[in-house]
């Protein structure tokens, strides 16, 4: 048997053209939702810095002291746990919303598409329509020409600049930050990291674009794998749609041996990634639903009923229903669920309060003039509150004994003080060489803050 193929036809085709995509301006349901979303979640962004709690900074993340202060909650180094299972929630959500709904974070949530889409918000009001973009680029560097591109990448970096601005304010204090800024005294420090992610969200957002979304991001490649027959994703209803072609209004598609899209090609132009979502479901495509808005109109304007590309599973374009109750989606639920209860519990048990002991390395114990023996220690306090915190310690276990202390202990707002103090006792009155002893650490302010920390007392 023989083949006769072409060798241009065995070339794989790109997803989309080479050059870059022209995006084109789309209104309609989809797009005011993903809209209204963005602008929600860049003015938290922005706002959340200045969000005022007890006098101080609501979320507050410094890392030079190590202290992550989020609305009177400090966490330290020692509570590394919480944070590792916020992030696990994070995952296992995303991994259930992924099940459900496809790509939705990325087509409505993620910060890439939102300042990618942000930016070329900027362009189409500087540079014009998708055409006008187009002719621009392909004209001669006029003045006119200059001008547009130098306007707009000027427009692209104030807003790089108030990114990565914004974003250092969770981890400087925002009004030093901002004073600093205006008085044109930052540190150097501070203008690296200011420079390098306004330098980042300038290139990704303005040139990279969806680059970052079908190359750099690892969510685009393993997606698939959380996907399911019954996962909702941006679906072409090809026996529907086909066979495409043009023709006018009026025209009767059946009589033409047509289907219902009229190959406008809007969904390839409105779609931020430049797919052809009539080719299939592709990893490129962010679930963003331009495309559904774009061809919902073009089908109004043909009296066609809308829905040519919906959101829909594979069993329901077999004609099957989607099972809410699958093992996959309720697995991921019962993980997150279960996550944020743990997370909770723990948080609960938390206490503002941390200490550790350490006895004297040098000698188990040492005998003073008196004939009594002394055994020295150290204790570590940590204040995790956001005030300075008196404290007195409490000797137990061990009868007639003397403790040895400073009188006044004030530790510092989520700072850590060593206390040296020392245990006296009479060897007499001690009915062994090791006696088991525990400080009680209990705050004067408020005394449900408290801690107990065991030790031993040794003697001859």
């Amino acid at each position: 048997m023989k083949f006769d193929i072409k060798e241009e036809e065995m070339i794989i085709k790109p997803y989309k053209a080479a050059g870059p995509i022209y995006i084109r301006e789309q209104t309609g349901f989809f797009q005011r939702i993903r809209r209204n979303v963005g602008w929600l979640l860049m003015l938290s962004f922005i706002a959340i810095p200045w969000i005022q709690y007890n006098d101080q900074q609501a979320v507050l993340l410094d890392v030079a002291t190590q202290q992550f202060t989020i609305f009177g909650l400090t966490l330290l180094p020692q509570d590394f746990m919480i944070l590792a299972m916020l992030f696990m929630v994070a995952a296992f959500a995303l991994f259930f919303v992924t099940n459900w709904l496809g790509r939705v974070w990325c087509g409505y949530t993620c910060p890439q598409t939102i300042w990618m889409l942000m930016f070329s918000w900027i362009e189409q009001r500087i540079e014009g329509t998708r055409n006008q973009r187009i002719k621009l680029d392909k004209s001669a560097w006029d003045s006119l020409k200059w001008r547009k591109k130098i306007i707009k990448h000027i427009a692209w970096l104030i807003i790089s600049v108030l990114t990565a601005t914004s974003f250092l304010a969770y981890f400087i204090p925002a009004k030093t930050l901002y004073l600093e800024m205006f008085n044109l005294e930052w540190s150097g420090n501070t203008s690296f990291w200011v420079f390098l992610f306004a330098l980042c969200t300038y290139g990704n957002a303005g040139f990279l674009r969806e680059k970052m979304c079908t190359i750099a991001c690892p969510y685009s490649r393993f997606q698939s794998v959380m996907f399911d027959k019954d996962t909702l994703v941006v679906t072409y209803d090809h026996e529907r749609g086909e066979n495409r072609g043009a023709r006018k209004r009026k025209a009767d598609p059946k009589a033409l041996n047509l289907g219902d899209c009229v190959d406008c090609n809007l969904c390839v132009e409105v779609c931020p990634a430049g797919i052809d979502i009539r080719n299939g479901l592709q990893y490129e495509c962010i679930n963003c639903g331009l495309c559904i808005d774009a061809c919902n109109d073009t089908m109004d304007k043909f009296a066609y009923s809308k829905g040519l590309i919906k959101y829909a599973s594979e069993k329901q374009m077999a004609g099957e229903k989607i099972n809410p109750f699958r093992l996959k989606l309720v697995g991921y639920g019962a993980l997150t669920l279960i996550l944020v209860v743990s997370m909770f519990a723990w948080m609960l048990q938390r206490t503002p309060i941390e200490a550790s002991v350490l006895r004297d390395r040098n000698a188990l114990y040492r005998v003073n003039y008196e004939g009594l023996v002394e055994n020295p220690y150290t204790l570590s306090i940590i204040n995790k509150t956001q005030q300075p915190m008196n404290y007195s310690i409490k000797l137990t276990g061990l009868k007639d004994a003397q403790l040895r202390k400073a009188n006044n202990i004030e530790v510092a707002a989520g700072q850590m003080k060593h206390i040296p103090v020392t245990v006296i006792a009479d060897s007499y009155s001690l009915q062994s060489k090791i006696t088991a002893i525990s400080f009680e650490i209990t705050a004067l302010q408020d005394s449900t803050i408290k801690v107990s920390k065991q030790s031993q007392f040794f003697s001859h």
